[in-house]
């Protein structure tokens, strides 16, 4: 198992990468300020499963596949830009109901954790990342190896989940007091809908490397 100089320098590189703005955060954080910390916590979990998935894939090996084929890592990579620009879209046309006082449905928790994971899901970076980082901590020749980068990945997780959780709290915090004002709830709606679009665009000049 891992020495515990190796898993305290693990700690404080994953504090330090999950303390690091991303689209993750800029999601949860645009959530939580247009529909309240419950949305933004559940966001955090929704995100939180998508990386489970990828601890899961770089343990087992899956995760090479995008780092080895051109055309995997293409098709998530595209898969996820529609599907943020398409959830940027719907966000602002959101926006565009409340501006015109019409009544607005909010996403329901179950929807709001699908996204989030989705959102993780589909940028192939996450993948990339997890199997580039973990294995560096993990012993390459032990008969444990798979188990000790799943675990790995599991408190790399953990760590990020609550610091996301914190982000939603606190951006839901400031978010309820102005939701009370129409043009801000206006405003959160439309700028969180821009947020995600520009992270779509964002995601589609993403090279692998």
């Amino acid at each position: 198992m891992l020495g515990l100089e190796h898993l305290g320098l693990f700690l404080a590189a994953t504090l330090a990468l999950n303390l690091t703005p991303g689209p993750d955060m800029l999601y949860i954080a645009s959530r939580s300020s247009a529909q309240g910390t419950s949305a933004g916590l559940v966001s955090s979990l929704g995100i939180g499963a998508g990386c489970l998935l990828h601890a899961v894939a770089a343990a087992f090996g899956l995760s090479a596949l995008l780092m080895m084929s051109a055309l995997a890592f293409s098709l998530v990579k595209w898969a996820g830009v529609l599907y943020l620009i398409w959830l940027g879209i719907q966000l602002i046309r959101a926006g565009a109901r409340e501006q015109s006082s019409q009544a607005l449905a909010p996403a329901s928790l179950r929807q709001i954790f699908l996204q989030g994971a989705l959102v993780n899901i589909f940028n192939p970076k996450v993948a990339l990342f997890f199997l580039a980082f973990l294995p560096q901590f993990a012993h390459a020749g032990s008969p444990h190896f798979v188990w000790e980068v799943l675990a790995l990945g599991l408190l790399f997780n953990l760590c990020g989940t609550l610091v996301n959780a914190g982000v939603a709290v606190l951006c839901g915090h400031f978010g309820n007091r102005l939701g009370s004002r129409p043009s801000w709830r206006r405003w959160q709606q439309t700028g969180a809908g821009a947020v995600i679009m520009a992270m779509g665009v964002g995601l589609a000049f993403t090279e692998r490397r």
